[in-house]
This record gives structure tokens, C-alpha cells and sequence, in this order.
């Protein structure tokens, strides 16, 4: 990579990097489960998709994602469950989203979107009795004149406890099913990702920790999961692999940081860190040579990606096999063009005369 190119990366690593720092404390967050649900009165609720769409992508198991034309509607069966002892009155209902700084958000309340207004949820409510379940099914109508891109809503299960004190204070239950929908003709967008840089840190309680820089350069939302091997330590050690934490998602164009938090008791390095990341069915490895600091977090390292060495050996080399034999083929061409029109071929001397042969006699004798 160019100096500018590097120069690029690393003021990018630098910036998700710093925005990563305060964060690296990790989130647990239910599979499925959408975030800004609010504090959790007695029992709870849960709510998973029993449909997913035709396709490869994984997540599709666990969220609503698809691609349609404008003017399709589709249908998904969800189920909600009552897992406390009491009966639970739940509504659904659905609600917009964003992907704000390497998190899917779901908005407070019935906050909407042109996908939520597209969605529907069919029952809106239902009465579960203690350990009850029900299924609901979600429908999204995609407008005809529906303009391409990707969007993204949620769908709600919720449940209120009765107002309590004087203020009449509700506690608010919420889970939820992310909707990850690109919108356009023909196939899915292509997804795509590149692993900028890696940037060995320090957390505040003395644990390693890298932070892998990504540019989603696809057409699609990633959900990032994976793992990191460390190689080529002091005295040769190696140790991992070390699972990225979960819940950093990016937007189309988006940059972010995905975190990896390793054990405490590993020395500081030089260390050759491997790093494998997924979305989907898309996989990504990167290397880079770090070195873990006393405190804080040291320079981002541009990550040189693995697995393309060879292809892009195949192809520099197919294409000047391929400028050879087109050279070669041209020269024959020449040649018959000439023999034909009775000339001789320039690269073949040409006959000498009586005189120049007379002189080379002379010049013998």
C-alpha cells in the first residue's frame, strides 16, 4: 500500500479507534433482540422469528432480512412468549431503526419510518397466560414507487406494568426483531468489507485489547463476528483464538471499530495478530505486527489483507501470457503477409550482391 493509501487507513483507524476507546467494556446483547428496550418490570417476555428468508445469509435466522423489488410483500411468522408466572398482556407493534456508531438502534416508542409504516403486525396484542406463547405474523408491503436502498425497522413486543406512585411512573418491557430490507431490481446488493488497521489497547482494568478497524465497502448492513489468533510472541508463543465481541454493526460506507478483548496474563509482544471476521457468509482476514502498551492504546497498524496474494498472481500473469501469445500471433501474421507478397521478412538477412561478394573474397585471400 502507497503512503498516501497508509496515510488514509490510519487516519481512519485513528478516528473509529478513539470513538471505540470509551467502549470497550463489552455489552452482552440477547441474539435477536433488538437494543433501547427499558428497565424490566416483574417476569419478562420473548419474541423470535420462526420464518427466514430463501437465501445463505445466516442472519436470517435470527432477523428479518431481505432484498425485494418495489411493489413485493412478504410475510413472517413470529412468535412471543410469556416466560414469567402471571399473565402478560403484550402488544406489537412495529417501529424504526437506525445503525448509529457501530450499533443497531431501535427508536423509543412507535417513532416511524417509511419501512415501519410499510410493516404490519397482525395480531397488534395478545393476552399470554403465565408460560403462554402466541404467533404473530409480520407483513411488509413494499410500495410500487418505492425508492432503492437499504432500511432498517424493528419489530416490538412490549409490556407495561400498571403506573405505581404518586407520578404514575409505568415500567416499559421491550424486545424486539431487527428488519434489515434493501429495496431495488434484480439480485441483493453485494456485501463487502475491508480490515483497515488493528490497534493493540490497554483497557482500564489492565486487560489486552485489540481494536480492528472495518469500512464496510458493501451494499449491505454488516453484523461483525469473529476471532483473533495471536502468532509469534516472545519465546515463540501463540494463544487464541480470542471472539470478538458481539453488536458492532455498520451501515453502508460506515467505519467502526470491533473489539477483542484477550486474558490478562499475556505479555505485551511483539505479537503477529491474525484476525478473522464474518458477516454473513462473508469472510475477512487480516494481519498486522502489534504490541500491547502499559496503559491506554497504542498507533493503529495498517492490517495487510490474507488470501489475495494468488489471485491477483493468476491474473498479472494470465494477462501478460495473454500480450505474448497476442505478440506472437501478430508476428506470424506479418510474416505470411509478407512471403505472400514476395517480400522478405526483416528479420532474415538480406542477399549480397556480386561485388560485396567479390570484396569478401578478396578480404579471405
Amino acid at each position: 500500500m502507497g503512503a498516501p493509501g497508509a496515510a488514509r487507513s490510519a487516519t481512519h483507524a485513528s478516528r473509529c479507534v478513539l470513538a471505540a476507546l470509551a467502549a470497550i467494556v463489552v455489552l452482552a446483547v440477547p441474539a435477536g433482540a433488538a437494543t433501547g428496550a427499558s428497565s424490566t418490570p416483574t417476569g419478562s417476555i420473548g419474541l423470535r422469528l420462526l420464518d427466514a428468508a430463501v437465501g445463505g445469509d445466516p442472519r436470517a435466522r435470527l432477523y428479518i432480512v431481505d432484498h425485494l423489488a418495489p411493489g413485493t410483500i412478504i410475510h413472517r411468522r413470529v412468535e412471543v412468549a410469556n416466560t414469567s408466572d402471571a399473565t402478560a398482556h403484550v402488544v406489537l407493534y412495529p417501529a424504526a431503526a437506525t445503525i448509529d456508531e457501530g450499533s443497531f438502534v431501535g427508536a423509543e416508542g412507535r417513532t416511524r419510518n417509511e419501512l415501519s409504516i410499510w410493516t404490519a403486525v397482525s395480531p397488534r396484542s395478545a393476552d399470554l397466560p403465565a408460560g403462554g406463547r402466541a404467533t404473530a405474523t409480520v407483513t411488509i408491503k413494499v410500495p410500487a414507487d418505492a425508492p432503492p436502498g437499504e432500511q432498517y425497522g424493528v419489530v416490538w413486543a412490549e409490556i407495561r406494568s400498571d403506573p405505581k406512585g404518586s407520578e404514575g411512573v409505568a415500567q416499559v418491557n421491550r424486545v424486539g426483531i431487527r428488519i434489515y430490507l434493501s429495496v431495488g431490481p434484480g439480485g441483493a446488493p453485494a456485501t463487502n468489507f475491508v480490515i483497515e488497521a488493528l490497534t493493540a489497547a490497554r483497557s482500564t482494568d489492565g486487560r489486552p485489547t485489540v481494536l480492528a478497524t472495518v469500512h464496510n465497502t458493501g451494499g449491505r448492513a454488516l453484523d461483525m463476528n469473529g476471532a483473533l489468533r495471536l502468532h509469534d510472541g516472545p519465546s515463540g508463543l501463540t494463544a487464541g483464538p480470542f471472539p470478538a465481541a458481539l453488536g458492532t454493526t455498520l451501515a453502508v460506507g460506515d467505519e467502526g471499530s470491533v473489539t477483542i478483548l484477550l486474558d490478562k496474563e499475556l505479555p505485551a509482544g511483539p505479537w503477529d495478530a491474525q484476525i478473522t471476521l464474518k458477516s454473513g457468509l462473508l469472510k475477512r482476514t487480516a494481519r498486522a505486527r502489534i504490541t500491547f502498551p502499559e496503559v491506554g492504546l497504542a498507533a493503529p497498524v495498517i492490517a495487510e489483507p490474507e488470501g489475495r496474494g494468488w489471485p491477483y498472481f493468476i491474473v498479472v500473469t494470465g494477462l501478460l501470457l495473454f500480450l505474448a501469445l497476442a505478440a506472437y500471433v501478430a508476428n506470424r501474421a506479418q510474416r505470411r503477409r509478407k512471403l505472400k507478397d514476395g517480400e522478405i521478412p526483416q528479420d532474415q538477412p538480406l542477399p549480397a550482391t556480386g561485388a560485396e561478394t567479390a570484396k569478401a573474397n578478396d578480404r579471405a585471400a
